[in-house]
């Protein structure tokens, strides 16, 4: 069965100015009459404070206490407010009493103000606060009093979380598989939950995104410090170095065995044999020399594309710098034009003189002024003249001076830029200058057959020929002396093995900063593809909040006849603030409703939260007048009217249903 409270009698003695009034409703809906400022509202003030020590405007800090035109607290009066309830058809009387403490010290004659007392009572009887309190409790609780009998608190008291709070109470929340169950484009979301709340996940993905965005920043930043220290090996050629170095290292030990032999003997028969052997190698190069004439014109071919490719490169860039070039002397020009401007305007400002005429005769009395007034006047206005010439001169110095920093700043760009395309044409000459080699190289390579003999390997094996027939010579002649010069060979070798190893480290070093760009660039790719997956999954989160949205949306509205209620707005970036926002009709109720829809939509509130809390209480409309008509609801209604012509508050017991006219 549903509980019910109605208000039978409501008195009031001094209670924020109003000396005596009751008012007499029997239970039933009345209307109270009254201008501005006699005390409507105060009956519902008095009314909340009886049971909630609050105003209407569940402000706990407000005058109770009678006060005078001046302002001033009326003293030595209590404050009472005693109602009368009819509770689940019983009566129950409630009353507070507001008085003051007078307090005489000793030793005086005089009682002092020395603060207030309330007193309280249940059906007459003298009661502590606490059992008051607990009687009040009893009957329901304070949030839900209020909810069920100000049509504005829910709209205009309650904060937004407070209300999305009540309104979940009385239509039940909407579980995540309700949800998904609704939208086949949320059939993947349970399983990339994995069990975790929508709202977690949600940060979660915030997190990591800001992760990936943070990696993504960095990586080009570590490629161009890969490719900053990327050795230059376009002169050098892996395979001839590491061949050289081989050849070396060969001669190396050839000679420390040669010294061994020396040592030892028989070097002489040694030599002869390996000048044998490179007579042979010496054939064989005359054999080879003919097939790779070919692969050597396909070589330079291909280095003689890639440099053509570079000049044009070099000659798009100085076509860009002369662009800017352009575009800074078209500047250049205007400004030029202006500083002309100024400068014509600062010799015609410069070229005015003072001119004054004053009537030397007073405009009062007409009789002559003094001649101190007279020159007072004239160096007044000749020193504002000065003044107005100085500043404004000053004025077109300071626009020249910046027109001045401006052309001077472009002119030093140009002569950058200039520079530049004199390096960028100097770069042109010189490639230019070796692809025209190349070109010429070619067609030598294509007509004709190099001299097998100017080849560096015949010459090499040839050489060593020499070398080795000069060895057997000193061999034959001094054994010492060649051992001595054969370390000094050595050494020599040495030598250049060092600076080709130097060379070739530039390869091992290449590849591996190569390497390292092709695993900065997957890396880039792996996190692209994470950041895309991340962004379908923020996608789908914020398809299931959209999906229960609507559902949640739909369920609370239909729990009202009226009102409807929106949760959550759409925000610039497609995300969705929480919010509680109710509205009639689609106007918004804190924008665009007027005082008449706002009232019927907090009854309809009421009924609802009523038959929620299976509880109606009496509810106060104030502002009454707005309404031309209130919904049908069950339950008593005193509707507070402003009414001109009551000077003082006036009663009238009504059915809830009344017309009146605004």
């Amino acid at each position: 069965m549903k509980r019910s409270m109605k208000l039978l009698k409501l008195t009031l003695q001094n209670f924020k100015g109003i000396k005596n009034f009751v008012l007499d409703t029997n239970g039933e809906s009345v209307r109270v009459f009254g201008d501005n400022a006699v005390g409507k509202t105060t009956l519902f003030d008095a009314f909340i404070w009886l049971l909630f020590d609050k105003d209407s405007h569940n402000k706990k800090d407000f005058q109770i206490k009678t006060v005078d035109e001046a302002g001033s607290v009326v003293n030595g009066l209590d404050h009472d407010v005693e109602a009368e309830f009819l509770l689940n058809g019983n009566v129950l009387t409630l009353k507070k009493s507001y008085k003051e403490k007078w307090t005489k010290k000793r030793g005086s004659a005089l009682s002092e103000f020395s603060g207030h007392t309330t007193d309280h009572f249940v059906d007459s009887v003298p009661v502590s606060q606490k059992i008051f309190k607990a009687k009040v409790d009893e009957i329901v609780d304070e949030d839900i009093f209020k909810l069920l009998t100000s049509p504005s608190y829910f709209n205009e008291q309650l904060k937004k979380d407070d209300r999305r709070n009540v309104l979940m109470k009385i239509c039940g929340d909407i579980t995540d598989q309700d949800v998904i169950s609704t939208n086949q484009a949320l059939a993947d979301l349970p399983g990339i939950l994995n069990g975790r709340k929508i709202e977690d996940y949600r940060l979660i993905i915030a997190s990591k995104r800001k992760e990936i965005n943070d990696e993504l920043d960095k990586i080009p930043v570590r490629i161009s410090e890969v490719n900053h220290n990327l050795p230059d090996i376009s002169s050098l050629n892996f395979e001839d170095l590491r061949n050289s170095i081989a050849n070396l290292r060969k001669n190396i030990d050839e000679k420390e065995l040669e010294i061994n032999r020396i040592r030892h003997g028989a070097e002489i028969v040694e030599k002869q044999k390996q000048l044998r052997e490179i007579e042979g190698e010496l054939l064989d190069i005359k054999n080879k020399h003919s097939s790779a004439n070919h692969d050597k014109v396909n070589v330079q071919q291909q280095a003689y594309y890639k440099l053509k490719s570079e000049i044009e490169s070099l000659k798009y860039s100085i076509n860009n710098q002369n662009q800017k070039i352009e575009g800074n002397q078209e500047l250049i020009n205007r400004y030029e034009q202006d500083t002309s401007r100024l400068r014509q305007e600062w010799y015609q400002i410069n070229e005015k003189s003072f001119e004054f005429e004053h009537d030397e005769n007073c405009p009062t009395c007409g009789q002559s002024l003094p001649e101190d007034q007279i020159e007072a006047a004239h160096e007044k206005a000749r020193s504002n003249f000065n003044l107005k010439k100085s500043e404004d001169l000053e004025r077109i110095n300071k626009s020249g001076s910046s027109i001045k920093e401006k052309i001077e700043e472009l002119k030093q760009q140009n002569e950058r830029l200039r520079l530049e395309v004199t390096e960028l044409e100097q770069k042109i000459d010189h490639k230019q200058s070796h692809l025209d080699g190349l070109l010429t190289e070619i067609k030598g390579l294509k007509e004709n057959v190099q001299d097998v003999t100017s080849l560096p390997e015949y010459q090499e094996k040839s050489q060593r020929i020499e070398l080795l027939n000069a060895d057997i010579q000193q061999l034959r002649m001094n054994a010492q002396s060649s051992i001595d010069s054969i370390q000094n060979q050595i050494n020599q070798y040495r030598e250049k093995v060092a600076l080709l190893d130097i060379d070739l480290s530039k390869f091992d070093v290449h590849e591996r900063s190569l390497t390292r760009n092709t695993e900065l660039k997957e890396q880039e790719r792996k996190l692209a593809f994470q950041f895309e997956k991340l962004e379908r999954e923020l996608h789908l989160t914020e398809e299931f909040i959209r999906t229960k949205v609507n559902l949640l949306e739909g369920k609370i509205n239909s729990k009202f006849k009226f009102a409807r209620f929106k949760l959550f707005r759409t925000q610039i970036n497609g995300g969705l603030e929480e919010i509680c926002e109710t509205t009639y009709k689609g106007v918004p109720y804190g924008s665009g409703l007027n005082n008449a829809a706002k009232i019927n939509v907090g009854l309809d509130i009421i009924q609802t939260l009523s038959e929620h809390y299976n509880f109606s209480a009496p509810i106060f409309v104030d502002n009454a007048e707005a309404v031309t008509k209130l919904i049908d609801i069950n339950t008593q209604i005193i509707s507070l009217i402003v009414s001109e012509k009551d000077k003082e508050l006036r009663i009238e017991r009504n059915e809830n249903k009344f017309e009146e006219a605004v």
